[in-house]
């Protein structure tokens, strides 16, 4: 079930809504309603995923329980997090590990054939945070509080979040499911949620989608042997940028703008990240919550910036290559995130030997930088990343490009100019906007009228649902 489907607008997220607030008084009613809405949401794709999603969370939430009652016995999260990370290894990486070995090995290798369970990187980095969280409570002298059944399945199911993230700490929205949604300022959560909600659906239609038909044929000729002029590559780099951006962008703005709906906080996930002037500081703004966890469960406990900056820079290196990792089984992806992990390690020694450059050539880098690499990510293969490449630089011909429709222009224009300029959605929306009747009138033409386009085809999966 798309957030971006018929269906969800006019049909789940109503309903749940609306059961949510028929029982404003009654907790555990209210609670499980959302908790048997959230795995209907999750079963709707693929209900043999269901007992996979429910069987490392009732595990986890037992490790929990455990750890809680003999607090001495300091493995058991280290315990939970090597299950989980044994879970995530067999359905993600089964055929990636066995296929590499084969290759070394130079044996013949059928795939095995593992059919990837959706959410599975993101509510397997809730279970181990979760863990992680209590032993380091626990290793300060701190109340180890360990939170119910209901509540736990509902932290890691909660639908806005479940299939892509943000990727949520459980004492930054356990808390709020026990307040009474009836309260103070309901209509202001409502309000400034549905327009959340419509800027990331307004992402994703208008302008994820529209770069997508500019990027993919490009992408799908060389992926099927062909070539790329220059102007087509340098299309396709930019029409993709746009396309990851907007896409990723507007399902994290949909599931913030739902779970305010609700009367929910939950982290940002962007802060207009191609405004960024260097790598380090894109991947301050790029996938905040992912960003914050390798900091805080990888980066740091391998020492993070402790013993100098080449241990620094080799920390950070290593932590992007598990970033790379987590995207993909794929070599593409290690090699992605062993590029980050360089570009970010180049940052940290050019600063601590006392180098700058102007705030416009530290863009211009970052984002030459960042478009090169995504090559990678959209295509998956280092035969055709390279003739991309070889495209850019104008070896394939230095013809223009073709882009099309008017329309495509106006994409193109408008996405640059929303990625470089302004506040970030969040801030226009949940800080900077004001009661104003016009804006709800518009508001609701704009719903009928991005209902109306996805009712006529316009409509697709979110690029990180394959992570």
């Amino acid at each position: 079930m798309l957030f971006n489907s018929e269906v969800f607008i006019l049909l789940f997220l109503p309903l749940s809504l609306g059961v949510y607030y028929a029982l404003p008084e009654r907790l555990e009613l209210r609670l499980w309603a959302l908790v048997i809405a959230s795995l209907i949401f999750y079963s709707y794709w693929d209900i043999r995923f269901l007992p996979i999603l429910l069987s490392s969370t009732l595990g986890n939430w037992l490790i929990a329980q455990a750890f809680a009652r003999w607090r001495h016995f300091d493995w058991l999260p280290l315990a939970g997090v090597l299950f989980n990370v044994g879970i995530i290894a067999l359905f993600k990486y089964a055929d990636f590990i066995t296929g590499s070995l084969a290759a070394i090995g130079g044996w013949s290798h059928e795939p095995i054939g593992i059919i990837l369970p959706l959410g599975i990187s993101f509510f397997t980095f809730q279970h181990i945070s979760y863990l992680m969280d209590l032993r380091r409570a626990a290793a300060r002298g701190e109340a180890v509080t360990v939170h119910g059944l209901r509540d736990y399945i509902l932290f890691v199911a909660f639908f806005p979040h479940l299939i892509s993230g943000p990727i949520v700490r459980h004492n930054e929205i356990i808390g709020q499911f026990h307040l009474n949604p009836m309260r103070a300022g309901l209509s202001e959560r409502m309000s400034r949620g549905g327009m959340m909600f419509l800027i990331g659906l307004s992402k994703k239609v208008l302008i994820a989608d529209s770069a997508a038909r500019m990027a993919t044929p490009l992408f799908r000729r060389v992926l099927d042997g062909g070539t790329l002029n220059m102007g087509e590559a340098w299309l396709a780099a930019h029409a993709y940028m746009l396309q990851l951006y907007f896409d990723f962008s507007g399902y994290t703005d949909m599931a913030i703008g739902m779970a305010l709906m609700f009367g929910f906080i939950i982290p940002f996930n962007f802060d207009r990240p191609h405004m960024a002037t260097s790598i380090q500081d894109f991947w301050r703004r790029w996938h905040m919550t992912l960003s914050r966890f390798l900091r805080d469960y990888v980066y740091i406990p391998l020492g993070g910036n402790r013993g100098g900056v080449w241990y620094q820079a080799r920390n950070m290196f290593l932590t992007m290559l598990v970033g790379g990792l987590w995207h993909g089984a794929n070599w593409t992806y290690v090699v992605w995130g062993a590029m980050h992990g360089a570009g970010v390690a180049a940052n940290i020694l050019w600063r601590r030997a006392g180098f700058s450059m102007p705030s416009w050539l530290g863009w211009l880098c970052m984002t030459l930088f960042i478009a090169a690499t995504w090559i990678l990510f959209r295509t998956e293969s280092f035969p055709a990343t390279w003739s991309i490449y070889r495209s850019l630089a104008g070896m394939n011909g230095i013809e223009g490009a073709a882009i099309g429709p008017f329309v495509n222009y106006l994409v193109l224009i408008a996405g640059t100019i929303a990625a470089l300029s302004g506040p970030s959605s969040q801030t226009a929306i949940l800080e900077k906007l004001r009661p104003w009747r016009p804006v709800g009138l518009l508001a609701g033409a704009a719903v009928m009228f991005l209902i109306l386009l996805i009712g006529g085809g316009l409509q697709s999966e979110f690029i990180y649902f394959q992570f």
